[in-house]
């Protein structure tokens, strides 16, 4: 299995996507801490890729925490096959997410534009004042 990519990681850590980002976020952390047997008297040891995915949630868009995470979770999944299948359902809802890592194509057309064009992907935050205050 390859390990899960950082934009994913970073994505459901941010929680991208709103609601269904936090979801997915909650869901890994689920995923990871559950143990073989699910006992609820825990282990006072992390499971596999819990300090990882600990570091990720202090700082959310730190790309090498996300990678090594994703590295941890592979070797975790490569060790388990019950967490590679639940992972592996994990990454297929976690890729509806639109993480940031795929092609943009922007295009104007139909007639003539007045005012402020912005191409792009991704944007929040921005504002267009006029001369006029329209």
């Amino acid at each position: 299995m390859d390990p899960i990519s950082a934009s994913v990681l970073v994505a459901a850590a941010t929680g991208a996507g709103g609601e269904a980002g936090r979801r997915l976020w909650e869901a890994l952390s689920g995923l990871v801490r559950r143990t073989p047997g699910d006992d609820p008297a825990r282990s006072p040891v992390p499971a596999p890729g819990e300090d990882e995915l600990d570091a990720l949630a202090r700082s959310p868009e730190d790309e090498e925490r996300a990678r090594l995470l994703g590295e941890a979770l592979r070797r975790r999944a490569a060790q388990d096959p019950g967490f590679r299948a639940r992972l592996v359902h994990w990454e297929q809802r976690a890729q509806a997410l639109n993480t940031g890592s795929g092609d943009v194509r922007n295009v104007i057309g139909g007639g003539t534009q007045q005012g402020p064009v912005v191409q792009g992907r991704d944007f929040s935050g921005i504002t267009f004042n006029s001369p006029d205050g329209r």
